[in-house]
């Protein structure tokens, strides 16, 4: 649940700033002084087996919600928009021009799919 609490509020806080979210943005340092990522964080093999299994039912359990949510189009502009699943992260104008329509509509399908997905996992505690 922490996990998937601190990744909405990166992409509420970066969606704010007007700016994209990256898994390889650089979002603080080690101890050492080297960058971390939040890539970084997600692949980390330090921490217990039980973190892990925690994570990874999360992880399903957030998969299932996106799938069970959302249409069909509001996953592929998510997708498209924050490089989900390996694809590339692209901006509203480019999605606008793949899909053949406006980059306004664009982002009203993301907003309402983003609060869709809020409200769901707002109302959803077993997370």
């Amino acid at each position: 649940m922490r996990i998937a609490n601190e990744l909405l509020m990166l992409f509420r806080s970066r969606k704010k700033g007007g700016r994209e979210v990256s898994l390889y943005e650089p979002i603080g340092t080690d101890k050492e002084g080297n960058e971390i990522t939040l890539l970084d964080i997600l692949e980390s093999s330090d921490g217990d087996i039980a973190e892990a299994m925690d994570f990874r039912k999360s992880l399903k359990k957030l998969y299932e919600i996106f799938d069970e949510t959302l249409t069909e189009r509001e996953k592929r502009v998510l997708i498209l928009r924050y490089g989900m699943f390996g694809s590339e992260e692209k901006t509203q104008r480019e999605i606008a021009e793949k899909l053949h329509i406006s980059r306004s509509y664009v982002s009203r399908i993301e907003k309402g799919a983003l609060r869709k997905l809020k409200n769901r996992l707002d109302s959803d505690e077993g997370l």
